[in-house]
């Protein structure tokens, strides 16, 4: 078992490097594992969900004869929708540290809508039985199946992923960013919805207050919540970042690796005919004018009195 999970191991390390060497964005190992323990976590907590809706079926609902209390049911759904919640929570946050690739459409869409699908499978079996009911009057059947329709709606809400965020996306706005700035840094308000090339460009373009403003990786400030570059990244690195304008031109040209189609992606759509870069084989860098650098700092020296 140990010389089997360390093959593994060492598959997955060669695996990454290969990625990372072909310009590819990798979750780091350590958000990896965080976030295979955030999946279990989740999966877990959607286990207890279901196995409540379960017991309310076939213990309460489905007998022959039976009592039907309000109260206890609304119990069970409480306790459902708190399991869920947090399953969904957990899964999403995963999804941040180490997200699916485009590549494999169902596996995308499954795993950032997970959340959502367990929801259905969690509630609405339940809701269904309820109105079908033969041992409860009309007014027991609205009012328990009303809040669990609520219950199951806004649980459902926190298992959408509206904008999910790919390993692709992650890739293609560190690729631009990278090459506007010389470092994969972005700045951001974790309350908000958009990152930005430089500080000054977060505090007048994203009017993010300063106390609110913080700085990281674009895989960071995806962890964090935040969905996307801002699609401005040309104005704001030409007025407010002090990027020159060869170097913005050189990247939607594709000078600097990107190509036309992952360009657009980071733009909004009429500003598409930007966009100067070739549909598939990147440019060679050419004529870029360096990133300013700091002077090297020289120690001062002292001389020593002669003997």
């Amino acid at each position: 078992m140990a010389d089997e999970a360390k093959k593994k191991a060492k598959a997955a390390e060669r695996e990454r490097a290969s990625a990372i060497a072909e310009g590819k964005w990798v979750p780091a190992p350590a958000d990896k594992s965080k976030a295979v323990w955030f999946r279990v976590a989740a999966i877990v907590l959607w286990v207890a969900a279901i196995a409540i809706e379960l017991w309310v079926i076939f213990k309460i609902l489905l007998p022959d004869d039976k009592e039907v209390v309000t109260w206890q049911i609304l119990v069970f759904l409480a306790a459902m929708a708190v399991l869920a919640i947090a399953g969904n929570l957990l899964w999403r946050k995963a999804n941040r540290l180490d997200p699916a690739s485009e590549q494999n459409k169902f596996r995308f869409f499954v795993q950032n809508q997970l959340g959502a699908i367990i929801t259905v499978i969690a509630f609405l079996p339940l809701i269904i039985l309820v109105f079908l009911d033969k041992d409860m009057d009309g007014k027991q059947k609205g009012i328990i199946g009303g809040i669990a329709i609520a219950i199951a709606a806004a649980v459902f809400a926190t298992g959408v992923e509206t904008n999910p965020v790919s390993q692709e996306q992650i890739t293609r706005e560190r690729n631009v960013v990278q090459a506007l700035t010389g470092q994969d840094q972005v700045w951001y308000s974790k309350k908000g919805s958009k990152f930005h090339v430089c500080k000054q460009a977060a505090l007048v373009t994203g009017r993010i207050q300063p106390q609110n403003l913080t700085s990281g990786t674009v895989a960071q400030a995806h962890a964090d919540g935040v969905d996307e570059l801002t699609k401005l990244w040309p104005t704001e690195a030409r007025k407010h970042c002090d990027v020159p304008e060869d170097r913005i031109q050189a990247v939607l040209s594709g000078a600097t690796g990107l190509n036309a189609e992952e360009l657009k992606k980071t733009l909004n759509p009429d500003e598409d005919d930007m966009v100067k870069a070739p549909a598939s084989v990147p440019a060679t860098p050419n004529n870029v004018t360096p990133l300013p650098t700091k002077a090297p700092t020289t120690a001062p020296t002292t001389t020593r009195p002669a003997a």
